[in-house]
């Protein structure tokens, strides 16, 4: 009797934050398809349309920042996986003085929110002469807390013996890393690659901080302009905008569901 009241407040729950998280993405669907005069009215026969799409595609740069978006999502993830998987190999496999006190130093990130250090990082960007370019967006998430940790946590779990046999057999330690460790954490890089692009893709404040100009807003930052007030755009093509932005991941996210979901349980994320 117990076990199926718990069943049934699991699946009430699973239910509500369903309809919560869905709820304002149906009513964006609907207010993007249809015309401003059934924005409040649930007309089931009401008439399909793409004007609102194709008013918000002529209105805003969408494909500029679409490109932004993408040079600045891929430019973090590939630096990401360049010094995460490098620091996580010598944290994993090197013996060195500091080894444990200088990975609990990179643990510290972990604990400090990146708004926190926004001001510190424009200061440096602008030092550097960074500021308003895709490099100054992503170089502050190049090094990651949380890919280092995950990374590290993987390679240990690879037997030793496999490295050896393959320095016994004349392999640099750059060609053990490619052909052994990197191969057998590809469950770990597809997540944590889940992770950062999806994280990256849907940042905004440091973005607005950083960019100045349309060749280097992203469509966080681009979408919250040609939404505000004072542009004078009408909702159903505001909702029209909003999928265009969210459409790349939302699709992925259908499509490759089952993989994402394999993906995160072998790396050991929940």
């Amino acid at each position: 009797m117990n076990d199926r009241i718990t069943r049934f407040l699991e699946t009430l729950a699973c239910w509500t934050l369903a309809i919560l998280w869905a709820g304002p993405l149906l009513f964006a669907l609907w207010a993007a398809f249809h015309g401003p005069e059934y924005l409040t009215r649930l007309d089931f026969t009401a008439p399909l349309t793409l004007d609102n799409f194709a008013q918000a595609w002529a209105t805003a740069p969408f494909a500029r920042y679409y490109l932004n978006t993408v040079l600045y999502t891929l430019g973090t993830l590939a630096g990401q996986f360049v010094l995460c998987t490098l620091a996580a190999y010598a944290f994993a496999r090197f013996r060195f003085p500091g080894r444990d006190v200088a990975f609990m130093l990179v643990l510290v990130q972990l604990m400090i929110m990146p708004d926190q250090l926004i001001v510190e990082n424009y200061q440096i960007m602008s030092a550097l002469g960074l500021v308003d370019t895709i490099t100054g967006i992503s170089l502050p998430y190049v090094a990651s807390a949380f890919g280092i940790f995950l990374l590290r946590q993987t390679f240990k779990q690879v037997p030793v013996e496999l490295e050896e046999a393959a320095l016994v057999e004349g392999a640099s330690r750059l060609q053990v890393l490619t052909k052994v460790y990197i191969p057998l954490g590809r469950p770990t890089y597809l997540a944590y690659g889940l992770v950062s692009v999806s994280y990256h893709w849907n940042n905004f404040l440091w973005p607005i901080v950083i960019t100045n100009s349309v060749t280097t807003r992203p469509l966080t930052v681009g979408l919250a302009i040609f939404g505000a007030p004072e542009s004078g755009v009408h909702f159903p093509i505001i909702s029209a905008g909003t999928l265009i932005a969210v459409a790349p991941l939302l699709l992925a996210f259908l499509l490759f569901q089952r993989q994402f979901v394999q993906s995160f349980m072998r790396a050991g994320i929940k």
